[in-house]
């Protein structure tokens, strides 16, 4: 998926990685620890809880951090947390939806709008941008998992809808993994995810996405779409950040440039 490994490979370039990386393992170990209060501590009784220690394993995250937001979770401690959806727009008409995870609506809400305000987007009302985009199934395995007509073989077995595959003969940069990403309908990410795991083991990473229908190609607009996107995804309380900007090979070259 050239798009993905772009976008991937220019927050490397922009020295973004390690702050990207403790960023996530802070949001593994919140969505750990509110699945296992939600649903109990037992990973074979909660779904929930056992996407999430999957997550965390394909990131590295170390067992006993792992361990650590379940008992705390299943303890009952910590703040209760809402999960929110917020949605905005950025320059030439490019959507953003904006996941969260908070114990405090109000300022995560004044957080997400500053962010779009003070980097030239607007936050737009809740179905003002979600029209444009599918909830599906999103799985990824590294690409060293198998070959590419392997996986797909594989995908269509398991019930998945499409298969994608980043170019290994692509620049990668810094700990980008190119990966196999398999797509699923939103209903069937757990079966086609437990079908995939039998056969090439835990994934990469497991998770329900927004994905765009249709990409915007605007080069000209690449580092405004960026500003906001790196802006929003700095906000402690948000846990995802998706758009339907393309990040083509001139969009990436212009990014370069700045």
């Amino acid at each position: 998926m050239a798009g993905h490994s772009k976008w991937a490979n220019i927050q490397h370039r922009k020295g973004r990685q390690d702050k990207l990386r403790s960023k996530l393992f802070s949001k593994l170990a919140k969505d750990i620890a509110v699945a296992a209060k939600m649903g109990g501590g037992d990973p074979d009784m909660n779904p929930r809880l056992r996407l999430a220690i999957a997550n965390a394993k394909g990131q590295s995250m170390p067992k006993d951090n792992i361990q650590r937001a379940i008992d705390k979770g299943a303890g009952g401690d910590g703040a209760d947390y809402e999960e929110m959806r917020y949605e905005g727009f950025g320059p030439g008409g490019i959507g953003f939806i904006i996941e969260a995870s908070t114990d405090n609506t109000n300022r995560t809400a004044m957080e997400v709008r500053t962010a779009f305000s003070k980097n030239g987007g607007n936050m737009g009302e809740t179905g003002s941008v979600a029209f444009m985009f599918d909830q599906v199934g999103k799985i990824e395995y590294a690409l060293e998992t198998a070959d590419e007509d392997t996986v797909m073989e594989a995908a269509i077995e398991a019930g998945a809808d499409d298969v994608e595959h980043d170019d290994p003969a692509e620049d990668q940069w810094d700990e980008y993994e190119p990966v196999h990403t398999i797509w699923t309908a939103r209903d069937d990410l757990g079966e086609v995810a437990s079908n995939l795991e039998a056969k090439f083991g835990e994934a990469k990473s497991v998770n329900l996405v927004w994905k765009a229908q249709n990409d915007i190609d605007n080069p000209d607009i690449a580092a405004q779409v960026m500003r906001i996107n790196d802006a929003l995804e700095d906000l402690d309380d948000v846990s995802s950040v998706f758009h339907n900007f393309d990040m083509t090979d001139e969009a990436a070259a212009r990014l370069e440039d700045d």
